[in-house]
């Protein structure tokens, strides 16, 4: 009898990917800086950034397995957006984590994917882009 197994939600992919963020140094004295908590499982992040786009992106992450490859995913992918891609990319994350949007929505989501049933995982896959609102929302606030 053959088992049906559920993709692991920790696979060696996802777990790679948190590497990625030393790649991206926060910077205290950066224009813009956002924060970002779950509810849910107590992840923060705290995003830096040059200006009224991501540029020059920072990130310090204290998050689950999910969080931080979550935080890569966005780091790679969120360069140069500004508030309103951001806002529409939590939309268009929150259609897919229902359910009701193809992974292909963003480079790499797909490695995400075991994360989707997981209820509890949820808010931190959308941390990265909630900080990075917040810190946009706090430039545009200073113009």
């Amino acid at each position: 009898m053959a088992s049906s197994r559920a993709p692991a939600l920790y696979s060696t992919e996802l777990l790679a990917l948190a590497i990625e963020l030393a790649d991206y140094p926060f910077d205290t004295a950066a224009p813009a800086i956002g924060h970002a908590r779950s509810r849910s499982c107590g992840s923060v992040i705290d995003l830096s950034s040059s200006g009224g786009s991501l540029e020059d992106l920072g990130l310090r992450v204290s998050a689950c397995a999910v969080g931080q490859a979550s935080a890569a995913i966005f780091a790679r992918e969120s360069s140069g957006m500004n508030a309103a891609a951001i806002a529409a990319m939590v939309e268009n994350l929150g259609e897919w984590l229902q359910d009701k949007a193809p992974s292909s929505i963003l480079p790499r989501l797909e490695l995400l994917e075991p994360a989707r049933p997981h209820l509890g995982r949820h808010e931190a896959i959308l941390l990265p882009w909630r900080a990075a609102l917040d810190a946009l929302s706090k430039t545009e606030a200073a113009r």
